[in-house]
């Protein structure tokens, strides 16, 4: 991949990054409810994820997806759905006092990082920003795994950073966050709640 062509294909993973999406929310509550250090398991998944996106948007989902139009409607109804599941669990957390003192041990981080990868798997944004984007930055005649990995690792990294910023700020004003209380969890929640019933019904 040429450096001009890395360039503009990085700065547009950035823009994807930067928009507030389901990841980066998660990254959020994760943040200030379990610490900086357990949230790095739910943006491991993330990651995981959005690997698995990438990989499937560069060697078929695209052409699948413009085959089929109903496929992309029970993605985005299954994706909206975890969504609601996610909101409804956010809404229903103690506040941040509580939930650093008692409910950090019950949160196994393997539940951290499902949280992460099927929030990256399930997001139609991303899918969709793959699969009308790679396709303008790939080589048909240079090593497409070569250029797979390349992507992949670039995005990865810039989305890892970029939640990982949110994560710890997220956990710096949780003192804050805690005085605020259940609000903080309803509103975020409520967020997840609109974003799941929303996306589905979008044109």
């Amino acid at each position: 991949m040429e450096l001009t062509t890395w360039l503009i294909y990085s700065a547009a993973a950035l823009g994807l990054s930067l928009t507030p999406g389901p990841n980066g929310l998660l990254a959020l509550t994760h943040g200030a409810l379990y610490g900086t250090r357990r949230t790095i398991a739910t943006i491991l998944g993330g990651s995981l994820g959005f690997t698995l996106v990438i990989a499937l948007s560069m060697f078929g989902i695209g052409a699948l997806l413009a085959a089929s139009a109903g496929l992309l409607v029970i993605l985005k109804w299954v994706g909206g759905a975890y969504l609601v599941f996610l909101g409804i669990q956010v809404w229903r957390s103690p506040s941040m006092a509580v939930s650093r003192s008692l409910g950090v041990g019950t949160v196994r981080g393997s539940q951290l990082f499902r949280a992460g990868l099927f929030s990256a798997v399930s997001n139609p944004k991303g899918i969709l920003f793959f699969v009308a984007f790679l396709p303008q930055f790939i080589a048909p005649n240079s090593d497409l795994a070569l250029q797979f990995a390349i992507m992949a690792i670039t995005f990865v990294v810039i989305e890892f950073l970029y939640e990982l910023l949110v994560a710890a700020l997220a956990d710096r004003i949780r003192p804050w966050l805690a005085r605020v209380g259940k609000n903080f969890n309803r509103f975020f929640g409520g967020v997840f709640v609109a974003i799941g019933i929303l996306l589905p019904l979008r044109g």
